[in-house]
């Protein structure tokens, strides 16, 4: 469920922000299963990286308030970006957050910002619908 859930997300952040590409046939199966296949990437990076860096950034994130959470999201996003850039040739789908890979500057750190931003709501709206019990305290 959760990797279904990335791939909305993923989805919903390439269709709402600007510069976050991710391009791919809508009419072939095996391009949405290379979506899924992105999104489980970014499931892992999240599920393991992630939380490493929170523990390694917290002095950091009590002095910003946490807003050093959003920086953390942004590189997920780009590391991941980043992998799915040295698999290019085998999956074929662009992937690109601001023009990285291959260009790295202060738009794919923007870009990486805003749709962490969009990728985590979509997500937590997805996670409450799909799992109610979590409204419900169950």
């Amino acid at each position: 469920v959760k990797i279904g859930v990335n791939a909305v997300a993923l989805l919903a952040a390439a269709n709402v922000v600007p510069q976050f590409r991710l391009i791919f046939d809508t009419s072939k199966p095996d391009d949405w299963a290379k979506i899924l296949v992105i999104a489980l990437i970014f499931a892992m990076v999240n599920s393991y990286l992630k939380p490493i860096l929170k523990v390694l950034a917290m002095p950091i994130g009590f002095m910003t308030m946490g807003l050093v959470a959003f920086v953390i999201n942004a590189g997920m996003l780009l590391g991941t970006a980043w992998l799915i850039g040295q698999a290019h040739d085998t999956i074929n789908i662009v992937f690109s957050v601001g023009g990285y890979p291959p260009t790295w500057g202060y738009d794919a750190i923007g870009v990486a910002v805003v749709a962490s931003i969009v990728i985590s709501v979509v997500a937590t709206l997805l996670d409450l619908l799909l799992v109610p019990r979590k409204i419900l305290g169950l």
